[in-house]
């Protein structure tokens, strides 16, 4: 590792310039999901910690809005040059304290970096708007302005590319930011706040809290916190979206998802096979945009179940740091047995097991389970309804293109969707009738680009500017209009 990186046996906080180390509050412990072993522990932040941290960010905030965009912007280019720096480095410690293979790691970072690229453009992206002559002798003009000291909640599965989603905005945008990172996963954000304060960030502008429950519900009720930003499962975005809203702040919370892939009866089999696999099983299921229901049609049905089972049997299930590894463990023993729960209710729900990721050759230490395959799933199967986050895969077998359009509407979900087809009137369709924030065609993960925002619909999101793009800007400012008329024009 980097010797700019801090002891794994300190997990530390960063308040207004300088490293803490909380040592009141409850306990965490952070182990290798590969192995079992424990990497490191840590106390939670206390309201006073946060507290501290918000009055350092408000302190900041009153010379950091007023420093020229042009300015603001520098860090952020020295950042971007350090995350490609260390991005090897970040990689196995994602791998380590996450479980995610390295290849996964890599591509969640360099996904990550191009907020920091996006973010670099705040200059042109910032600028509200002119109108001369409004009304009689009257000019307008909008001014966008930050609003003071930003929080983000992010999760455990994507420790290094979902604060990259917010805190490149937020600082480019004027605000002061504190992130407050998963609990299984604090050694990753611990190395990207040490980057950024190495760039150069002003002490109090860019602040780590680490900690649970009662550290997010101290951010939410803070009066110092303008906003929050929050990744995780529904229930909790409900409830940070709730709660941040009674307590008057701006608020956009990601929660969780159940995608769907429609397979047509024109899809190109093999590859469709290939992109549901690699879109159900990878990040051994544990995001947000997996696909983990694939619904396709009768004619072709039999056909794809069998290059489905195929290609996910040769999964190479290992310690995330082999470089041939396709698929790592889960994030803990209690999740793993979850995840187990979800296939016992399958099988008594009448699921046919197409592949047994119980049975999978694994290693005999870490959290690990197979990719599992069901067949001719009922549309109305709790695997198919509910959440798992794991590396579960439901086929359900549809009548036509109307059915299978039908049955991917169904979720209480919209996060994202994706269609297999060779016909330009079934993307149309779907396209136009299916109700999710992220959609693709012939692509297995609906992943946009950092320059567009991610989307989510119905219980997958509460709020109404969702995180990267152009909403971030929206989000993370307001605009001041300014009107302005001459009496005496001589």
């Amino acid at each position: 590792m980097n010797n700019r990186t801090l002891p794994e046996t300190r997990v530390q906080n960063w308040i207004g310039g300088s490293r803490r180390t909380p040592s009141e509050g409850q306990v965490h412990l952070v182990s290798n999901p590969a192995t079992g072993e424990q990497i490191t522990e840590f106390h939670e932040s206390t309201r006073a910690a946060v507290d501290e941290a918000v009055t350092a960010g408000s302190d900041a905030f009153d010379s950091w809005e007023d420093t020229p965009v042009e300015e603001r912007i520098q860090p952020l280019f020295e950042f971007k040059q350090l995350l490609e720096e260390h991005q090897d480095d970040i990689a196995e410690t994602v791998v380590r304290e996450h479980g995610k293979t390295l290849d996964e790691a890599r591509g969640e970072i360099r996904r990550g970096i191009e907020n920091v690229e996006v973010a670099c453009g705040i200059p042109s992206m910032m600028q509200g708007g002119h109108l001369q002559n409004a009304a009689p002798d009257i000019d307008e003009t909008a001014v966008r302005k930050p609003l003071g000291v930003f929080a983000a909640v992010t999760p455990f599965n994507f420790p290094a590319m979902i604060p990259l989603w917010f805190l490149p905005y937020s600082v480019a945008t004027g605000n002061a930011f504190v992130l407050k990172p998963s609990e299984k996963c604090p050694l990753t954000a611990q190395y990207l706040i040490e980057l950024a304060v190495e760039a150069g960030f002003p002490d109090g502008v860019v602040q780590l809290l680490n900690g649970g429950a009662d550290t997010v519900n101290a951010l939410v009720e803070h009066p110092g916190i303008a906003g929050i930003s929050f990744v995780g499962s529904t229930p909790v975005a409900e409830h940070i979206y709730e709660s941040a809203a009674k307590h008057g702040k701006r608020v956009q919370a990601q929660g969780g998802a159940k995608n769907h892939v429609l397979v047509a009866a024109s899809a190109d089999l093999d590859f469709a096979a290939e992109q549901t696999v690699s879109s159900a099983f990878a990040n051994t299921g544990q995001r947000c945009l997996a696909n983990p229901v694939a619904v396709v049609e009768d004619d072709v049905y039999d056909a794809f179940a069998e290059r489905v089972v195929d290609e996910a049997a040769n999964m190479i299930i290992e310690n995330g740091l082999g470089e041939d590894t396709d698929m790592g463990p889960l994030i803990s023993e209690v999740h793993r047995e979850n995840v187990l729960s979800y296939i016992d209710t399958g099988l008594e729900e009448g699921g046919k097991l197409l592949l047994d990721g119980r049975d999978s050759d694994l290693p005999s230490k870490g959290r690990f389970l197979g990719p599992t395959i069901f067949g001719d799933v009922d549309p109305d199967a709790t695997i198919v309804d509910e959440e798992i986050f794991g590396p579960v895969l439901a086929l359900v077998r549809a009548k036509d293109f109307d059915h299978a359009l039908e049955l991917v509407d169904r979720s209480d979900f919209g996060n994202a969707s994706s269609l297999f087809t060779d016909r330009g009137s079934d993307a149309k369709r779907f396209r136009h009738e299916v109700d999710a924030g992220n959609l693709a065609v012939n692509a297995g993960t609906a992943a946009p680009m950092a320059f567009f925002h991610f989307g989510g619909r119905k219980a997958s999101f509460f709020g109404d500017l969702h995180a990267q793009g152009e909403d971030m800007i929206h989000f993370y400012t307001d605009k001041s209009i300014y009107i302005e008329r001459w009496l005496n024009t001589q």
